[in-house]
């Protein structure tokens, strides 16, 4: 005979051996849910599982490399558009696709961006020349998984002022990062980022922020570069997400071009920016994209 499954009646007492009534007990308990769960019903932020670290980790391998040899052909006389080229080239013969090509419109594969444009800059004919300072940000989806990071270079001797404005903008990464812990909130990586920045006399742009990031371009949360100790979202294992603080040497207020994408400052001041694409660990913290700061 095929074993019939026991109905439990309100009124029977409850399995899980309390002693009390099914119905003053388990009947009425909310079912738990995980906090892969939590934090996407609540937040919209997919915490990643190993195979997606592992595939975030490889395209972030693939970043690396490029951005390697992008340094190695920084110097003056450089179109901007000729570093555009060079990383479309070798994203699509790695079997990636650039991520800023067409995404919402963006003409381009890469974003460069010189001297007093603090992001979203347009490869084009313009060329470095020396004392400039030039952020590259580069994107690649590979199989599926997306890593991003950005780093801003020297072009030939740098200036007393590109040298600031560059060591601040690292090290305003860097102190962010070490941030990077479960339990610690989005609020302690933006104070880092702030309370650094402001004490070297820069400012922090406040209108472009940090994302989510691994299935999609741009995803949950956003990672704000300023705020106050303690506050904002927690940070849990699983979490992955850029940190890319925009530092300016003299006041954060900025425009954005007629082209609708580049960003400057208002003042024409320098502005750099750092960037790499952070897992939450169990321990604290690993850079999908680790380069020295």
């Amino acid at each position: 005979m095929k074993n019939k499954k026991l109905k439990i009646g309100r009124n029977d007492i409850c399995p899980c051996g309390s002693g009390k009534k099914f119905k003053n007990c388990c009947r009425n308990r909310k079912k738990e849910i995980s906090l892969k769960e939590e934090y996407k019903n609540r937040y919209g932020i997919h915490l990643k599982e190993p195979h997606e670290i592992e595939g975030i980790r490889k395209c972030g391998e693939l970043l690396l490399s490029i951005m390697d040899d992008v340094e190695k052909m920084i110097c003056p006389g450089l179109k901007t558009d000729e570093i555009n080229t060079f990383v479309h080239n070798r994203t699509v013969q790695a079997g990636a696709i650039p991520a800023p090509l067409n995404y919402r419109g963006f003409p381009k594969s890469v974003c460069v961006s010189i001297n007093e444009v603090i992001c979203h800059g347009i490869p084009s004919e313009r060329i470095l020349e020396d004392g400039d300072i030039v952020n590259v940000d580069i994107t690649p989806i590979l199989d599926g998984y997306y890593a991003d990071a950005s780093k801003t270079f020297f072009v030939g001797t740098p200036t007393r002022d590109g040298e600031k404005i560059v060591n601040v903008a690292a090290q305003s990464l860097k102190r962010a990062i070490e941030a990077v812990a479960p339990g610690a909130t989005l609020g302690d990586v933006g104070w880092a980022i702030q309370n650094y920045a402001e004490a070297q006399g820069c400012s922090v742009v406040r209108e472009f922020v940090g994302h989510g990031v691994g299935i999609d371009f741009h995803e949950q949360p956003q990672v704000l570069h300023f705020g106050k100790r303690g506050k904002g979202l927690p940070l849990v294992p699983g979490m992955v997400f850029t940190i890319e603080p925009m530092i300016n040497l003299g006041k954060r207020d900025l425009h954005v071009l007629e082209d609708r994408w580049t960003a400057v400052t208002n003042d024409g001041s320098l502005s750099a920016q750092f960037e790499q694409t952070i897992l939450v660990t169990e321990a604290g913290y690993e850079s999908l994209t680790p380069y020295d700061l």
